[in-house]
């Protein structure tokens, strides 16, 4: 087998594993599983890192299970939090199980027949008919309260940060342990991954293999480091929010946005972690970037690895396109390719003024539009002065003062573009 915990190395996808695990990585191939908290109804780009790491697992010939928390979602897990979270109720969460496994399925085949085939599977499905007494019985005796109170999810939450712990979300560390150990005993998978923040819960489901499997059972961790922008701040947020997976809730424009935008320090240390491109490859990308950083090499290579992982070279070519728009020379028929949504984006933040269409009937002198029906000039003579100097476009092309605006220049039948300058842009929506 090939090292996969010295490829995470290299990578900066390895923070700690319990003695033994690169050992089993080493001699053969090994089932693993990493969960995925159903908070909301898709992913967001903080989840990359485990989905990532699943699919190095199956690239490296093991077998990866991703674990939707169907049960462990209805208690919320305390690690990193100070306070309990709202309780999602069957019906938000049936919803939430449903979108994150669409997600899922877009990295892993689990429909396919190989001998390492990805498994998904849903906790909810073996904690649903087990009852308390029984948990109560067979588990909550196998593991003391001082062990439990030993972990540091725990131990932050009794030690004055927020109000406390419910026994609720005391119990997740055992219901999670749960869950590796049913792993174990029905797909023979011996290790759990997942973020360090997630030590204690793994360790504790490692525990509990070992003392419910038998004498020879054996279970082992991985976790991989929180990751975090050069400057200390989280990472996974942009100005507008989460970064998600799904297009709906995060255009592909924006998504290819957010990762050009990293700087030179986060750039060299993202496409290690968030692509696969080889060593030599990286290296050879970095030596380039630092020749000249103005490129930005980096970035884009970055941003067009994980686009196109996330979701498809044809989409990465339209976020390409509408980023030329606004920082590139693009072109009247380059604008007019770009859908309602995608121009609004890439022009978000921008004036806008709205026009009657029944003004474009019969044309609008160019004068009027950029004073009168738009306040993007404030005078008429403003206005001709920046056309003398051939300073105005509409829609990317430049014109003159005899310039008479129709129904002939809309994008999409709504819009026109505006321009004065390299940078200063107005939107007019014709409605």
């Amino acid at each position: 087998m090939k090292n996969l915990v010295e490829e995470l190395k290299w990578r900066g996808l390895y923070h700690d594993s319990m003695p033994g695990t690169e050992e089993q990585l080493l001699k053969e191939a090994t089932t693993a599983y990493i969960g995925f908290d159903p908070t909301a109804d898709s992913l967001h780009i903080g989840s990359m890192v485990q989905i990532i790491l699943l699919v190095h697992l199956k690239n490296f010939g093991h077998r990866p299970i991703a674990l939707v928390g169907g049960a462990t979602g209805m208690i919320g897990d305390p690690s990193g939090k100070s306070d309990e979270r709202n309780l999602l109720d069957e019906v938000a969460l049936a919803k939430n199980v449903a979108g994150i496994k669409s997600v899922l399925s877009r990295f892993l085949d689990f429909n396919s027949n190989d001998a390492n085939a990805p498994v998904m599977v849903n906790n909810y499905d073996w904690m649903k008919e087990f009852s308390f007494i029984d948990f109560a019985r067979e588990v909550g005796k196998r593991i003391t309260v001082n062990y439990m109170m030993a972990k540091d999810s725990v131990k932050k939450r009794f030690s004055g940060e927020g109000e406390g712990m419910s026994f609720t979300e005391f119990t997740y560390q055992l219901i999670q342990g749960y869950d590796f150990y049913h792993l174990y005993k029905n797909n023979n998978c011996i290790l759990q991954m997942g973020g360090s923040d997630q030590w204690g819960n793994i360790t504790t489901g490692t525990e509990l293999v070992r003392r419910m499997g038998g004498e020879n059972a054996k279970a082992y961790a991985l976790t991989t480091p929180l990751i975090t922008k050069a400057d200390g701040s989280k990472f996974g947020k942009s100005e507008g929010g989460n970064v998600w997976l799904d297009a709906d809730k995060t255009s592909v424009y924006k998504f290819y946005q957010f990762w050009v935008n990293t700087t030179d320090v986060d750039a060299e240390k993202y496409i290690k972690i968030f692509t696969f491109l080889d060593k030599d490859t990286i290296d050879a990308l970095i030596e380039e970037h630092k020749t000249a950083p103005h490129l930005r090499v980096l970035q884009k290579k970055l941003a067009e690895e994980i686009t196109v992982f996330v979701h498809n070279r044809e989409e990465l070519e339209k976020a390409i396109q509408a980023s030329n728009i606004l920082f590139g020379n693009s072109t009247a028929e380059d604008l007019k390719k770009l859908d309602e949504a995608t121009f609004l984006e890439v022009f978000d933040g921008v004036p806008q003024a709205e026009i009657a269409k029944a003004d474009l009937e019969n044309g609008l002198e160019i004068i009027t539009v950029l004073n009168e029906k738009t306040g993007f000039f404030k005078s008429n003579g403003e206005a001709r002065r920046a056309l003398t100097a051939n300073s105005i476009s509409v829609n990317r092309e430049k014109i003159k003062e005899d310039f008479v605006l129709t129904a002939n220049d809309l994008i999409n039948n709504q819009f026109v573009l505006l321009q004065s300058g390299k940078k200063n842009y107005f939107v007019i929506r014709v409605v």
